[in-house]
């Protein structure tokens, strides 16, 4: 569990440093400029940590399940060998996607003026402002649907409709809490992550509503990254009890340079 947070905290790092630096700057300086290459390097990134944040919160729902539903096959099933192979598949899985896109999208033909109503590059608002034809580029959006959020959203519900059979036969009370905090900080965040992302791409608004979509990409991009450590801190029992550790030897310190 760790070592997929772990690899979440990475994502989600590479995802604020590649968007929020440059979103800053436009809203300081009401407005901003990026070069072609710059905007490429940024979609690129953002495609790589996008893709793989979704593939990695299937693959972490997978592990709750092992956890919850085979509890005594949890160390054979996911060993750290196993779990190393996952996060590769889905970091090469992810890259391919994203270097598919930046091809496809550098041979669209942008209009005059090149102005981007949106607060970084993302494949919906290039699309706007494109002279050539973009037919590829939505039907692409459309294909990397499934293997990126179709896919992973049904092994996500699946795994979670298993736990929940699972949670409802504990016949005491404790033990169906017990279980339910072990998947109850990744729910959260899947429910937040997954509902923005469907509400962009698989389901994008037009019109009016395009500052709507501006701020569910705000929740994937900077809302998410901000709540998951938090979540996930505060959740779980061996941080919290770090945390009081170093209170308590904190105060002690205190006391003893006050005795003093």
């Amino acid at each position: 569990m760790y070592f997929f947070i772990s690899q979440l905290s990475t994502s989600d790092i590479l995802l604020t440093t590649d968007i929020v630096p440059n979103l800053l700057h436009i809203l300081l300086n009401n407005g901003g400029t990026i070069s072609f290459n710059g905007c490429m390097t940024q979609l690129y990134f953002f495609v790589v940590t996008l893709g793989f944040e979704c593939l990695l919160l299937s693959v972490m729902s997978y592990d709750r399940y092992v956890a919850i539903c085979n509890p005594l096959r949890y160390t054979s099933i996911m060993t750290s060998e196993y779990s190393v192979k996952l996060m590769a598949m889905c970091w090469l899985l992810s890259i391919f996607v994203a270097f598919i896109d930046n091809i496809a999208t550098s041979k669209v033909t942008f209009c005059e003026p090149n102005i981007i109503d949106h607060l970084f590059c993302d494949f919906l608002a290039l699309k706007d402002i494109a002279c050539s034809d973009t037919f590829t580029i939505q039907l692409l959006i459309y294909i990397q649907c499934f293997p990126i959020i179709i896919i992973p959203t049904i092994v996500i519900i699946t795994c979670y409709i298993n736990i929940a059979v699972i949670i409802v036969n504990i016949p005491t009370s404790t033990g169906r809490q017990k279980a339910f905090s072990t998947c109850s900080s990744h729910l959260i965040v899947v429910s937040i992550f997954y509902w923005t992302m469907f509400s962009v791409y698989v389901f994008p608004t037009k019109g009016n509503l395009l500052t709507i979509s501006k701020v569910f990409s705000l929740l994937y991009t900077m809302f998410t990254p901000l709540i998951n450590p938090i979540i996930y801190s505060l959740r779980n029992r061996d941080i919290k009890k770090a945390i009081q550790e170093t209170k308590l030897r904190s105060k002690i310190i205190r006391s003893m340079l006050f005795s003093r």
